[in-house]
């Protein structure tokens, strides 16, 4: 515990120094992001707060954890390093997405092969077990990439990434302590101590933005953690305390916002006959923001939506995978038909008093 602790302590001092001069470094440059299209700040702001974010977690984790940690992860620190460069670079002078997809792959084979995280099996859902090692590579694979895109394209609002993934590394930093995976607790709580520093500067009204320098990095790490608590989690003897019944339906439960937001907006795109990464403002954030909320209002709904869902998780665990992974996208479902008709009934009462004030005139 001392060191975890240590871990987060170190990695918010650092990221909470280390930010306004970054804030200021760009400022000077002149390197900033610009107003206007789908991007709904105001005013010209620094959009590569990843850099303070990074250099806090590393630097705590390299002072804290033991040798025997560091060699256990020192491919997945190789793999950060990689997702943190492409950000860095694609922030800087954009680059093309089969670039930053190819990355996004090197990062992913160094740790489904090098260090062997994977997801080994359909753990019971549709009552399969264990699948052959190439469909099992070929999943993480696709489960890597959807979690490191799905959290870097919900980094659009104030003060949302941030605290989305503090909820997220919370949890599995607690569970991982709980279970004894030290390290992996290390790594949770690090990004914990840099994402709470980080949201002094990003909560409304934004100074930075983390930028794909830092939600490709934090996307990442979650990715791998995510897919690390489902399948130690289901392989755990079932007398050991803490252990879960359905590690699928709560691992989903924990990112749900991201992964059932970018889901949301693939399908409404699709149906519309255009491309699914199509730039426009459909997301959960847009709507919410449509409605009258402001940044601050609207990151607080999504909040507690998402520790609401993990609560829900986490008391029906009970029911197992089979039962509790449809539940929880039935709901997710509910809870996105039920923000379309209100944003809908809000447009047809904003007309009805647009058509009665012509009238009127």
């Amino acid at each position: 515990m001392p060191q975890t602790l240590a871990s987060l302590i170190t990695s918010f001092i650092l990221t909470f120094l280390l930010t306004p001069l970054v804030i200021g470094f760009f400022k000077r440059k002149n390197i900033m992001d610009k107003p206007g299209g789908r991007k709904i700040h105001v005013g010209d702001t620094p959009s590569m707060g990843g850099i303070a974010i990074f250099i806090g977690v590393m630097i705590a984790l390299l002072i804290f954890m033991p040798l025997v940690g560091l060699q256990r992860f020192k491919f997945f620190y190789g793999a950060m390093g990689i997702m943190f460069i492409v950000g860095l670079r694609d922030d800087l002078v954009p680059v093309r997405p089969i670039v930053k997809l190819g990355a996004q792959f090197l990062a992913s084979f160094m740790v489904i092969f090098l260090m062997d995280i994977t997801l080994a099996s359909f753990y019971g859902l549709l009552s399969i077990q264990e699948v052959p090692y190439i469909i099992s590579v070929v999943i993480t694979l696709f489960t890597l990439i959807v979690i490191t895109n799905s959290y870097n394209l919900i980094d659009g609002l104030d003060g949302l990434a941030s605290s989305i993934g503090i909820i997220a590394f919370f949890f599995f930093g607690i569970y991982f302590f709980l279970v004894g995976q030290t390290y992996f607790s290390m790594i949770c709580f690090g990004f914990i101590g840099a994402l709470i520093a980080f949201l002094n500067f990003n909560w409304e009204p934004s100074r930075i933005f983390m930028g794909d320098t830092g939600a490709l990095l934090i996307g990442f790490a979650l990715a791998v953690i995510t897919i690390k608590f489902i399948d130690y989690n289901h392989y755990l003897p079932e007398e050991t305390p803490f252990k879960l019944k359905s590690s699928v339906a709560v691992g989903i439960s924990v990112i749900i916002i991201p992964l059932f937001d970018t889901l949301r907006v693939f399908i409404s795109r699709a149906m519309k006959k255009k491309s699914p990464f199509s730039p426009d403002k459909t997301h959960l954030h847009h709507i919410l923001m449509r409605l009258g909320f402001s940044h601050s209002g609207t990151t607080l709904i999504m909040i507690a939506t998402n520790i609401g869902i993990i609560s829900v998780a986490l008391a029906l665990d009970f029911l197992g995978d089979n039962i509790l992974v449809p539940f929880i996208v039935g709901l997710c479902m509910l809870l996105s038909i039920m923000l379309d008709e209100i944003l809908k009934a809000n447009i047809r009462r904003k007309k009805k008093a647009i058509s009665k004030s012509f009238r009127r005139d």
